[in-house]
């Protein structure tokens, strides 16, 4: 059973539960800052992911924020303390940082990430909900990448996803202005949003999205998922090619989900034909 997991050590700035079987839920926890990510948080949301990415028991992660915000960004204290003490450099720390902010925004996990919005997400945390798999968002939640005006760029991979999924006008209109659209734009204009429900709804329609993926074969979801990340670096051909290669393809068709549920199918088929 999930609730018998132990996940790895982390900080009171993540909250980690298993709200079902097969489901890990992911909340960052600091609703007095809005959320905004500290060094802390990206490490133990790292920490906890992979782990997660690992874990044969769980199927499904969903995240989202504590208060009234996802996820604000950016602790800017901590980044400018960082940078007025040099301990890094920029470039070379984003480059190296292969998850991306938040651990989450650059991160290719072939098992499915929901993103649960309420309040809205700003900065990093826009980049997080666009490398989800399905975001669910709160009626008048807002989005934001408003990095331009603070003299900044959105590099930790929001500028490829959001271009692929809005197309580079849409793109540009966000990234160039640092414009904040609300939930209602994000899903019908933008793309990156797939549905729009009540604020006391968010969780417990991404909960139900897990349900429902969880429902289906954890290897063929996992390899579809693969399929899907390996669309958005080749061409129609090479993705097949690579996909159909890959190690999760090889799990499901060589695995025990395919042949229970080719069993159940040709059952159902039976059952169809006898009713004839």
């Amino acid at each position: 059973m999930t609730a018998k997991l132990k996940s790895p050590a982390h900080s009171s700035e993540l909250k980690v539960d298993f709200p079902a079987d097969h489901v890990l839920l992911l909340t960052f926890n600091r609703p007095q800052s809005l959320n905004a990510m500290t060094p802390t948080m990206s490490e133990d949301l790292r920490r906890v992911l992979d782990w997660f990415e690992d874990e044969p028991q769980l199927w499904v992660a969903v995240v989202t924020g504590a208060g009234r915000l996802f996820c604000a960004g950016a602790d800017l204290k901590a980044w400018n303390n960082a940078q007025h003490e040099n301990k890094r450099d920029e470039q070379a720390r984003i480059v190296g940082d292969v998850h991306g902010f938040g651990s989450i925004s650059r991160r290719q996990s072939i098992k499915p990430i929901i993103a649960a919005v309420s309040g809205g997400a700003y900065g990093g945390g826009t980049e997080i909900v666009l490398n989800c798999d399905i975001v669910i968002a709160g009626t008048g939640a807002k989005f934001a990448l408003p990095e331009v005006k603070r003299g900044v760029v959105a590099a930790q991979g929001g500028i490829p996803r959001l271009a692929q999924i809005a197309g580079h006008q849409l793109a540009s209109e966000m990234l160039l202005l640092g414009r904040v659209v609300d939930a209602a734009e994000a899903h019908t204009r933008f793309g990156f949003v797939n549905r729009v429900v009540p604020p006391s709804d968010v969780l417990p329609t991404a909960l139900t999205v897990a349900q429902q993926i969880i429902a289906n074969s954890p290897d063929a979801v996992q390899s579809t998922k693969e399929g899907l990340l390996i669309s958005q670096k080749h061409d129609y051909h090479q993705t097949l090619l690579t996909h159909v290669g890959s190690r999760s393809s090889t799990r499901v068709y060589g695995g025990v989900n395919i042949k229970v549920k080719i069993n159940h199918l040709q059952l159902d088929i039976d059952i169809e034909r006898r009713s004839f």
